[in-house]
């Protein structure tokens, strides 16, 4: 039997393996270990007697309404299976609150790498890195051509209005989560609400596509294996997810991303391109207008924004459950700075 991890007690999910999943725990010891557990939700590997498999559940604490959905996630990665976009397999869903006190869902490992830091992408070749690149986008531009009610998601959000909505609801996670002022945050939201484009495309979105929220396979010519982290994903704009991969891109000398804890320094060394060329990669896969692209990067970085101050209020409660986020706090206003920025190119703000 494992020891006790946090959010995960020993006792109480052996059992509901034992009941859900005898033939990977049927008798005999298993060990859990933390993968991740700070930005979003926590990630846990299961070394069960017949096979490894990952779980996942939100994170401690507080949880903002509609974040952290570990119902959606399950859904969105079922439904995606067989499609040309790669996805863990999902093999059972929790809802029960005696068993771990929320939902979660268990899902099949994939083998291959996460590449979360500099370090990881050090020992890449440049041919490698410009594979996986082109891998991240092919695979974005994959999973926007996929018509939802193909695989039955055509009830999975409300494409109509998409923008106004998310600007709408992220600045109420905003009102629900800042552990201080921030008064250049009330004036983007305003000057975002100002901007909301009157028409747009409509796709199943991911919502935090970026390339550590991936597996990637080396093991012959590199590829994307499988993509991780649905919680945010729904219908909605297909632009808005380009922007949130742009986001996180770290492109060489920019000294704004390297104060943003997520993945930092990943996408600076040769091979890799430069942002700019992953949208116009993007563009020319699916024909999109990019005009407005600053909009949706301001988008992104208000929202990317309010994501590190719930992982600052979580880590000023002792509720993260990983290292490497004590920077959240600081990254916020740099944020928001950049996106006042992004809207200012509009001409309007």
């Amino acid at each position: 039997m494992s020891t006790d991890l946090p959010g995960l007690p020993a006792v109480d999910i052996e059992k509901w393996l034992r009941e859900t999943l005898p033939d990977l725990l049927d008798e005999g010891p298993w060990q859990a270990e933390l993968i991740s557990g700070g930005l979003s939700n926590i990630t846990y590997r299961l070394r069960l007697p017949h096979g490894t498999v990952i779980l996942r559940r939100p994170p401690l604490g507080e949880v903002l309404p509609s974040a952290h959905d570990m119902k959606r996630e399950y859904r969105v990665q079922t439904a995606l299976a067989g499609t040309d976009v790669p996805v863990p397999r999902t093999l059972a869903l929790c809802t029960d609150p005696d068993v771990l006190g929320c939902p979660f869902y268990v899902m099949a490992e994939v083998p291959g790498l996460v590449i979360r830091t500099a370090e990881d992408s050090v020992g890449l070749s440049p041919e490698a890195r410009s594979a996986l690149t082109d891998g991240l986008v092919n695979t974005l531009a994959d999973l926007h051509s996929i018509a939802p009610e193909s695989v039955g998601l055509a009830d999975f959000g409300r494409p109509h209005g998409y923008c106004a909505r998310q600007v709408s609801r992220w600045g109420e996670q905003w009102r629900r989560s800042h552990t201080r002022r921030l008064p250049d945050m009330d004036v983007l939201l305003n000057r975002l609400a100002d901007h909301v484009p009157e028409n747009s495309d409509a796709s199943i979105v991911h919502g935090d596509y970026r390339l550590d929220n991936t597996i990637v396979d080396l093991d012959g010519p590199p590829r994307i294996a499988g993509v991780l982290d649905w919680e945010l994903s729904t219908l909605g704009d297909p632009l808005a997810d380009l922007a949130m991969t742009l986001t996180y891109w770290h492109d060489q000398d920019d000294k704004d991303r390297e104060l943003i804890p997520v993945a930092v320094g990943v996408t600076t060394q040769q091979g890799f391109p430069a942002s700019y060329e992953v949208a116009e990669k993007y563009a020319w896969l699916t024909g999109r207008d990019l005009s407005l692209l600053p909009f949706y990067m301001a988008f992104s970085a208000m929202k990317l924004a309010v994501i590190l101050e719930g992982v600052h209020a979580r880590y000023l409660g002792g509720q993260t459950v990983s290292d490497g986020y004590e920077g959240a706090g600081a990254a916020v206003p740099v944020l928001v700075s950049k996106a006042l920025r992004e809207l200012r190119v509009l001409g309007r703000a």
